[in-house]
């Protein structure tokens, strides 16, 4: 049984913490003394992280979350899995995988094995985290490094840390090794490819896929719209091929951690080489201004102008049936309607407060924009909402929409 600590107790370090457990004595890291506070007495605020499987490790022994750094200085192995966002020049911010090696470098003295889970561009172990650590470290010591980049997608159930293949490569032959021998105690797929940078690039572009498809399939929204056709009607008769295509649905935008962030990384490290990334740029361009395409077809439904008009936004959170709402479109939907002089409010049921601002009640307004539909909303309690409905999901039979 490995001592692992953890530097990041969020939707990608409690998942991990909470597998891990099973077979490691662990250590949660986190600078939130709230969040640590309510893991300590087993209280999850992650999906897919049971309060009653926290509490269990706890019991155990396997599990204790801390914000001192000095509670991780007997630890074998430290996986960073720190927020990487962008800036607001939507460039790389690495303030927190910053924060993280300086963490290691202060409060581990002998050699252990760093596993970076944070998605970051190709090199970031190799040239970032690496002399980093060695820079802040007060004497020599010689850690493993290695990268095994997360694959967390918060609410799925189908899918988990146990069954989604992992990819993983070591800085060295004995890093890749022990990063097996870990991820082995709860992980069934291990797939080693021959460099972390390969495994840094291929999270990067799992992630770049699914934004340009999306993209695609935004823009192609509109297109449908001024031929007068149904994007969804079109989009099933496409997926009636069985090779050759892979259905994707358009939406107000993307929205998560991910999608709007990772393509972002890669565009930076093509930039740096010389490699135009004008594909990718284009991609979240398109999907960026979505909200603003969405807005303009509320209004022009709806007498050209928005200016005074009620509009309540149903679901907040990215994606349907979790609390997320890192990088929410909806954001960017509210900011164009507060930018037309519209009075907004927003509805989400499974987001209680947001901004300083709470959930209100569904309906009492003239215009209800559906950004994301969560499984407990009653469809035709959304229909009923407003005089005006438009649903960005295709979800809602009888609404206008995309």
């Amino acid at each position: 049984m490995a001592k692992v600590a953890i530097i990041g107790q969020g939707y990608v370090g409690l998942t991990i913490a909470a597998f891990a457990s099973k077979a490691n004595e662990v250590v949660g890291f986190d600078n939130n003394q709230r969040v640590v506070d309510q893991l300590n007495q087993g209280i999850s605020h992650i999906e897919g992280v049971d309060s009653a499987a926290l509490k269990s490790a706890i019991a155990a022994g396997n599990y204790r979350a801390s914000t001192s750094g000095s509670d991780i200085s007997e630890a074998e192995i430290v996986v960073i899995a720190v927020p990487t966002p962008l800036d607001a020049d939507r460039k790389p911010d690495l303030a927190f995988i910053e924060s993280a090696c300086k963490t290691i470098a202060e409060n581990i003295t002998h050699p252990v094995l760093v596993i970076n889970e944070s998605t970051s561009f190709p090199g970031t172990i190799r040239n970032f985290i690496k002399p980093l650590i060695e820079k802040l470290s007060a004497n020599k010591i010689e850690h493993l490094y290695a990268i095994s980049p997360e694959r967390v997608d918060p609410g799925r159930v189908d899918w988990d840390q146990k069954n989604t293949p992992r990819l993983y490569a070591g800085l060295t032959p004995e890093a890749s090794k022990k990063t097996r021998d870990f991820y082995s105690t709860f992980c069934d797929n291990l797939v080693e490819v021959s460099s972390p940078e390969v495994a840094e690039a291929a999270k990067l572009f799992e992630n770049t896929f699914r934004q340009v498809n999306i993209a695609l399939v935004n823009e192609f929204a509109q297109i449908a719209h001024a031929l007068g056709i149904s994007v969804h009607e079109t989009l099933e008769a496409a997926n009636t091929k069985p090779y050759g295509f892979m259905k994707f649905n358009p939406s107000a935008g993307v929205g998560g951690h991910c999608i709007p962030v990772d393509p972002s990384y890669l565009a930076h490290v093509a930039e740096g080489l010389g490699v135009p990334a004008t594909f990718i740029e284009r991609a979240n361009e398109v999907n960026l201004e979505m909200p603003k395409y969405v807005v303009a077809r509320v209004a022009a439904d709806n007498g050209g102008s928005l200016n005074g008009k009620n509009v309540q936004v149903i679901g907040v959170a990215y994606k349907p049936n979790v609390a997320d709402t890192r990088e929410t479109p909806a954001e960017l939907v509210i900011e164009e309607l507060k930018r037309q002089g519209a009075k907004v409010t927003w509805h989400d049921a499974v987001v209680g407060s947001w901004h300083g601002e709470e959930s209100t009640g569904l309906g009492g307004s003239e215009i209800a924009i559906v950004v994301t539909l969560h499984d407990a909303v009653d469809k035709k309690a959304v229909l009923a909402s407003a005089p005006y409905v438009f649903d960005t999901t295709g979800k809602l039979t009888g609404a206008k929409g995309l």
